[in-house]
Order: C-alpha cells, then structure tokens, then sequence
C-alpha cells in the first residue's frame, strides 16, 4: 500500500515462448514496456518490471474509491531457447526477492495460449517451475492466464463450451489453482476495454486470498 487512497499490487508473469506472456504484460499495465514481438527464438532474456500509472474507477473500500496501480515483473520463459532451466530459476528467483522482496507478490500468472491444447508433459513442467518458484503454497497465489482468447471465439466458442471440451490435463490445472483463471483477447483493438475487467478479475483473486501476499527471499547458495 502506498497510501490509505491507493493499492497496489504485484505479479509476476510467466510462460513458455510465444504464449503471450509479455504482450499480457503490456496489457496489464496499459503501455508498450515490454518487448513482444513473434520470433523463432525466446524474445525475453532478463526479467523487467513495469509499472502502470494510476488507474481510477477500478477499486472501492469502504464506500471511498482507490486508485489502484499495478506492477508487472516480466520473466524469461521456460523452457527457454537461450538459457537453461537454472538460469531461468536463477534469474527469476532473484528479481522477485529484489523487486517484491519487502512488499511480497500477489499473485503469480500462468500464461497459456488458449488456441493450442495443454499436454500433460508442459503442465508438469510448469507446475514444477512454479513450485521452485514460489513454494509449498504456489497454488494459492498461482492464476492462469489464458491469452489469445479472440482465436478460440472466431473457431465458434464460448468461453463455456471452451471449458467443457479441454482436456482433463488443462481442467486438473485450472483446478488446483482454485478456479482462478482468465480469458485474454489479444486483438490490440479491444485491449483497453478489456483492461478494466481483467483487473477486476484479478483485484477479485487478491480479495479471495484476504489481500495477501508471498513473500520471497532469494536464498543463494
């Protein structure tokens, strides 16, 4: 909290290669901080933070509005065509406890392409990334974030029937993160009037979890 009239809150993305994960960032924060572009290789190689301006409208306690401001911890994707599983870990671990070190992360988002199916191996790896990440409780502070959400309404479905035709591996996932998961479409044109309702959902998550937050220590052998 930096003060009694504003809220902040602290995520982190993360994600294999072309899922997303950045331009999600981008629309979290309502700006263009971080570079994401198509490529054949990981465009991301270090971690960054964004933070956005203060957004109003979004937020009300106790009968007074807040203004709300979001900081976004961009990460490197694993698997990674650059680096190895330690050196992701490595560098992820250390921007966290730097970055959200004393104020603690709020949540952490699971960037999947919603337009291509989850197969048991990538789940595996990513629930396991995220453990080594977070901990015992990463499932508590762990949201998916399912991006290119546009692809999977022009093939004729709802985000319902979406759901009802995933595979087991996808629905075991989304379950043991308690639900908590949103559609992101990433046609540029529709991004800003996403945003309000993609905070929300998240502003939501935090309020389930009794606003509070993971705190990590980077522990360095």
């Amino acid at each position: 909290m930096a003060d009694s009239n504003e809220m902040t809150i602290n995520l982190v993305v993360l994600g294999r290669t072309q899922t997303g994960k950045s331009a999600a960032g981008n629309s979290l924060l309502g700006s263009s901080d971080f570079e994401s572009h198509r490529s054949p290789s990981s465009v991301t190689t270090c971690c960054s933070l964004g933070c956005s301006c203060r957004i109003s409208g979004i937020i009300r306690r106790n009968g007074c509005d807040l203004a709300l401001r979001v900081r976004v911890l961009d990460t490197p994707s694993y698997p990674h065509s650059g680096l190895s599983k330690e050196q992701v870990t490595e560098t992820v671990s250390s921007a966290l406890a730097h970055h959200f070190g004393e104020e603690g992360l709020h949540l952490a988002l699971l960037v999947l392409r919603a337009d291509l199916p989850l197969c048991p191996d990538e789940s595996d790896h990513a629930i396991q990334f995220i453990q080594e990440l977070l901990g015992p409780t990463w499932k508590d502070f762990t949201a998916v974030l399912l991006t290119h959400a546009d692809k999977i309404e022009e093939a004729g479905f709802s985000e319902e029937a979406y759901l009802h035709s995933a595979s087991s591996t996808l629905l075991s996932l989304l379950s043991s993160v308690q639900h908590k998961y949103i559609f992101l479409d990433n046609q540029k044109s529709v991004i800003k009037e996403e945003r309000t309702i993609v905070l929300r959902k998240l502003l939501n998550f935090v309020r389930q979890n009794n606003y509070q937050v993971l705190l990590l220590k980077h522990n360095k052998e």
